[in-house]
């Protein structure tokens, strides 16, 4: 069996910011865990991407990490999850975890009625990834799937509880309500940041996933079963990079975690090529 350093960080990373919040809740369920976290924020985003050109850098992005001595690695971006994963996986010794089968293990688990919907960015969206790998959990439920857009720039413009926003919320989300879904898939690590507007239209007969809490899950069993969680007693220490526009970053970061970021540093995008 490879030797893992329990102490050796988690590694993370995202086409930008979105992955944060799933950083959030590794810092929130393993706060013992070192963190390092790579915003691709120069090429972002990776949606709208051909799947060769996400593959490139997603490789990019998961050399970076591996160069930290990372014990593992979150793939917090759904597009290159649904795009890369394999291609990660055949490339390097090492666990990785994406967002797609996480979260569409979960929506099986949770649905009672076998109507799930999926929101995502149009990459996403387009390569059916979470329909897919549903139908293989459970050939049976019904998924009606869309993409939103304009969910990521609100996110990033702070408007998780404004008129425009709940507006344009109803427009995409009005088909899920008339199909009668008890579940609905966060496809996009953005989506998490606008849960209430979302459940507010949804109601609360229906269950939200959000994928990054079901990978976050997957971890923790991950390690615990390997007998690598950072069992130390000291709070982990968490490092950021990114590609472009740190301070830009800096001052997003800290409102998606609640709380101050300390270390952050750009990265050169030629260096990522050179790895």
């Amino acid at each position: 069996m490879q030797f893992i350093n329990k102490t050796a960080p988690i590694g993370i990373f995202d086409s930008g910011i979105g992955g944060l919040t799933v950083a959030k809740r590794i810092i929130s369920m393993l706060p013992n865990e070192n963190i390092v976290y790579f915003g691709d924020t120069a090429r972002v985003p990776y949606g709208s991407k051909s799947n060769s050109t996400v593959i490139e850098y997603a490789i990019q992005d998961a050399q970076f990490l591996i160069n930290k001595n990372v014990k593992l690695i979150i793939v917090a971006c759904n597009t290159a999850s649904s795009v890369a994963l394999d291609s990660l996986k055949r490339k390097y010794n090492i666990p990785i975890i994406g967002m797609i089968e996480p979260g569409a293990s979960l929506a099986v688990k949770k649905s009672k009625n076998k109507r799930v919907g999926v929101i995502g960015t149009n990459s996403t969206i387009n390569n059916k990834a979470y329909s897919e790998q549903i139908k293989t959990l459970d050939a049976e439920i019904s998924i009606i799937e869309k993409a939103c857009p304009l969910f990521v720039p609100i996110a990033e413009e702070g408007w998780l509880n404004h008129e425009a926003t709940r507006l344009i919320a109803i427009e995409y989300l009005q088909e899920f309500i008339d199909a009668e879904i008890d579940t609905l898939i966060l496809g996009c690590t953005h989506y998490p940041l606008l849960a209430e507007t979302i459940q507010n239209i949804m109601g609360e007969k229906v269950t939200l996933i959000d994928s990054g809490y079901a990978a976050s899950l997957q971890v923790e069993n991950y390690l615990e079963g390997r007998g690598v969680r950072n069992d130390s007693h000291q709070v982990g220490t968490h490092q950021f990079y990114v590609s472009d526009l740190p301070n830009k970053f800096k001052t997003i970061a800290e409102r998606f975690l609640g709380s101050k970021v300390n270390h952050i540093e750009k990265i050169d995008v030629e260096i990522l090529i050179k790895n």
